[in-house]
């Protein structure tokens, strides 16, 4: 074994988007806009459940859960693909990989499970309305939304544990603009084959569970609006869900289509990296654009809060 192999990784390169010196500006500017309008209409909905009242209910606690995700989740990457693409320094420590990795992990799988108790809410306002309110109380949305978080965070502190136990001493070119499990595990000189175990077992077993009780719920509810006799009736009936069914195909179908594509002949990994933005950081800009756009009570909020902030600034 020669004295390269037998050096301890204690950095990582961080692959970047392109590797073509020329598009490292037009991509900065370009993430860097979409950074911002995510933050914007995220923190737009944040802002709006938080001054309207008539908001505060149990379907806009869990949304102002999804916004703070959706602002959480690409501050995780984002910064440091921007840092790299302006720097053209593409190093990252190995704890900086391991705080990264464990972030990022934790705020997916939290966006997981929170897609799946906002369905449960959904099938519960639609197949029980009269009991709603006894069902979905305070306390118990409380006790939901503290378990997604703590289930998301426990879940990634397991991954990361398993994935930083193992010995890293050969290449420390990770092929993604991000630390991914994936990729950082790829690069392992010791077995990694309880590493892969967890991710499929634990990982399968929670992101099963969690997409079964979404589209379980979505049968009920379709089920339920298709036995509404009035038109006007199915249509009121949909629209409180067809928000969040929006937002659930998008970030299910982004993630199946980032993780779980067949691999090809025409391997390109650059087109890979590319690929997995629309999980990353696409999906989180779009969110609130759905909200904001299906919704009317969110739109009228908006309104509201954009309004009384200019009126005020022209005070």
């Amino acid at each position: 074994m020669d004295a390269y192999n037998l050096t301890t990784v204690t950095q990582f390169i961080l692959i970047g988007l392109s590797d073509l010196p020329e598009v490292r500006y037009p991509l900065f500017v370009a993430f860097a806009i979409i950074y911002q309008i995510t933050v914007l209409g995220n923190g737009a909905i944040l802002l709006a459940i938080g001054a309207e009242k008539k908001l505060q209910t149990p379907m806009y606690y869990f949304l102002a859960n999804l916004s703070l995700l959706d602002i959480f989740c690409p501050s995780a990457t984002v910064p440091k693909m921007l840092q790299n693409l302006l720097t053209e320094e593409n190093s990252i420590s190995l704890v900086g990989c391991a705080l990264q990795l464990f972030f990022l992990v934790a705020l997916a799988g939290t966006e997981v499970f929170l897609l799946a108790v906002m369905a449960y809410d959904r099938y519960v306002a639609i197949c029980f309305p009269l009991r709603y309110s006894l069902i979905m109380t305070k306390v118990r949305c409380g006790q939901l939304i503290s378990g997604t978080w703590a289930a998301g965070f426990l879940n990634s502190l397991l991954h990361t544990v398993s994935t930083f136990s193992l010995s890293f001493c050969k290449s420390n070119r990770v092929n993604q603009y991000y630390c991914d499990i994936p990729p950082v595990v790829a690069l392992s000189c010791s077995s990694t084959y309880m590493a892969e175990v967890l991710v499929l077992v634990v990982g399968g077993i929670l992101g099963v569970s969690a997409f079964l009780t979404t589209l379980i719920s979505y049968v009920y509810i379709i089920s339920t609006i298709l036995k509404i006799q009035s038109v006007e009736g199915k249509r009121k009936a949909f629209s409180t869900c067809a928000s969040h069914l929006l937002v659930v195909c998008l970030f299910y179908g982004t993630t199946i289509f980032t993780y779980m594509r067949p691999s090809s002949t025409q391997h390109s990994p650059a087109r890979d990296r590319l690929i997995s933005m629309l999980y990353g950081v696409i999906t989180p800009m779009l969110n609130p654009m759905i909200y904001s756009l299906r919704n009317t009570e969110v739109k009228g909020a908006l309104r509201k809060v954009l309004c009384g902030g200019i009126c005020l600034h022209k005070a």
